[in-house]
């Protein structure tokens, strides 16, 4: 098993955790749009509280380690490595309680470029272990605002891993899925579960709208999220969003390997 401090070290070295790239403006700027209710920051989470820039800029503090001080305005932001090793172990534990029960579960990424494989292992080793990994709403049409007006994307599954797919895409398997924020993908993936008679999920495993949007309906949910996604930690704060990971959801794929082989192990669900 690869030991904390191995991990720890890969943390860094990789800037899943450290000094990332995302930058200080980019989340201020996120912060206040979720102080704002902007829905784009708030990626399916109707907040308790009504969540002041000087409140999240602690929140964050406490759960990621970045700079809680409203005049650092610039630079780079800074992920606590420690913080986000902690959350891990949660993750693992909450994966472990899971698979010892069998209950269904559900996997979603608005990351399909970086974390498609990281989760991908894990929906593996689930389904090893009795649970029932599920597939809802597959090839379900889910119109999306973006920039460019509202857009219509496919829902598709990758090896039991729920993600979008853009308007004229050539196919499945053509290209790894498009990025999003939206929680629009769960909200049909679910409707078309319940219409369907067919089980919800016991636990929602993914990051930004996945993990939110379950949140939000009352589904256990826990995920990964970047310093600039507050939306999350705001979750788990208020007591709706279980665990919630600390790190830099956008370096390259491979470098979230030994993440997956570290949490599979805590959770015994190595394949």
């Amino acid at each position: 098993m690869l030991s904390p401090r191995l991990l720890r070290a890969h943390l860094v070295e990789a800037r899943l955790a450290g000094t990332v790239a995302t930058t200080r403006e980019r989340s201020l700027a996120r912060y206040r749009m979720f102080a704002a209710r902007d829905p784009r920051a708030l990626i399916g989470l109707e907040p308790e509280h009504d969540w002041s820039l000087g409140e999240l800029l602690q929140l964050m503090g406490r759960r990621c380690g970045v700079s809680a001080d409203p005049d650092h305005s610039s630079g780079q932001d800074v992920i606590d490595p420690d913080r986000t090793l902690a959350a891990l172990d949660a993750f693992a534990d909450r994966l472990a309680t899971v698979a010892a029960t069998g209950a269904p579960v559900l996997l979603g990424t608005g990351h399909p470029h970086r974390l498609l494989g990281f989760y991908a292992s894990l929906a593996g080793g689930l389904s090893a272990a009795g649970c029932s990994v599920l597939t809802p709403a597959q090839g379900r049409c889910v119109d999306m605002a973006t920039r460019f007006g509202v857009r219509t994307y496919n829902l598709d599954y990758v090896q039991g891993v729920a993600l979008v797919r853009e308007p004229g895409a050539r196919g499945r398997g053509s290209e790894p899925g498009a990025h999003t924020h939206s929680p629009l993908p769960l909200r049909v993936a679910l409707a078309s579960a319940m219409d369907a008679g067919e089980p919800l999920p016991a636990l929602v495993i993914g990051d930004h709208g996945w993990v939110c949007g379950a949140g939000q309906l009352g589904i256990e949910a826990i995920g990964l999220a970047d310093s600039d996604d507050p939306a999350p930690f705001v979750g788990e704060a208020e007591g709706r969003v279980s665990v919630v990971v600390p790190l830099d959801d956008t370096v390259r794929s491979d470098y979230y390997r030994p993440l997956t082989r570290y949490v599979l192990n805590r959770a015994c669900l190595s394949q």
